[in-house]
């Protein structure tokens, strides 16, 4: 009777490993590139989240989600450190590759982050042209906005770099998805107020990862990032990019 079952067995294991690997090698891959708005977190520095960690959940077992985005990054410093050599050499072609920078290329004391606007699309480009070259998809988005307040009217703190993503994507064809604008409308129409409930504040004693509380009006807790995922997956569909097909039923 052992004999038999294991007769059985063997090739239905052998079977079920087959399926395993023929799903890993149809499986398309989204790589998420960019900085802290977008990356995975420490679990000591919840209840911070990244867009990219909801952004996870979107979709179905025929996409994998690959975040690659890192605290600090600029299109800059993500090369030099050999992150994007890195994504490179598992990008396969079909795979999507969104590219969301300028928080810190924008900031000129960060020093080894900071990028000239020339310099910044330079690198936009770099990696468009690396993605296109092994049949990959590039996407760009345009910053993620700052809660930043001045007379009851939310500034543009991304002003210059947004719209230096937003000409190399139209002068190199590529699908733009303008988060800046859409999360500027979304926290202003929340207003001054409300939309503090989407980014990093903390009460003192709140959280134990944060005693003395925290105000961080740049990155977001759990609730600010799956809004600002879902932006992302709407404009998915707007832009009718096929990914739209594998977008989990229910999910908006």
């Amino acid at each position: 009777m052992i004999r038999v079952i294991w007769k059985w067995a063997i090739p239905l294991f052998a079977g079920l490993l087959m399926s395993f690997g023929l799903l890993q090698e149809q499986q398309t891959v989204i790589y998420l590139i960019g900085d802290s708005t977008c990356a995975e977190k420490e679990v000591n520095a919840f209840p911070e989240t990244g867009w990219g960690m909801p952004f996870v959940h979107f979709f179905d077992e025929s996409i994998k989600v690959d975040n690659r985005a890192k605290n600090g990054r600029s299109t800059k410093s993500f090369m030099d450190e050999g992150r994007w050599e890195a994504v490179l050499k598992t990008m396969n072609s079909g795979d999507y590759v969104f590219i969301q920078f300028g928080h810190n290329d924008e900031v000129p004391s960060k020093v080894g982050r900071y990028t000239t606007p020339e310099e910044f699309q330079a690198n936009l480009r770099r990696y468009v042209m690396d993605t296109r070259k092994k049949g990959a998809l590039p996407v760009l988005l345009t910053p993620v906005s700052r809660r930043s307040f001045e007379n009851g009217e939310l500034v543009d703190t991304h002003e210059h770099y947004a719209q230096l993503v937003r000409e190399v994507a139209q002068s190199d064809d590529v699908p733009l998805i303008d988060m800046t604008t859409l999360s500027m409308e979304l926290v202003r129409n929340l207003g001054e107020t409300e939309s503090k409930w989407l980014y990093h504040h903390l009460d003192a004693g709140e959280h134990p990862n944060y005693p003395q509380g925290k105000s961080d009006d740049t990155h977001f807790n759990e609730l600010g990032a799956r809004k600002m995922a879902q932006l992302v997956l709407d404009e998915i569909r707007e832009l009718n990019l096929e990914l739209k097909n594998h977008i989990v039923a229910g999910t908006r």
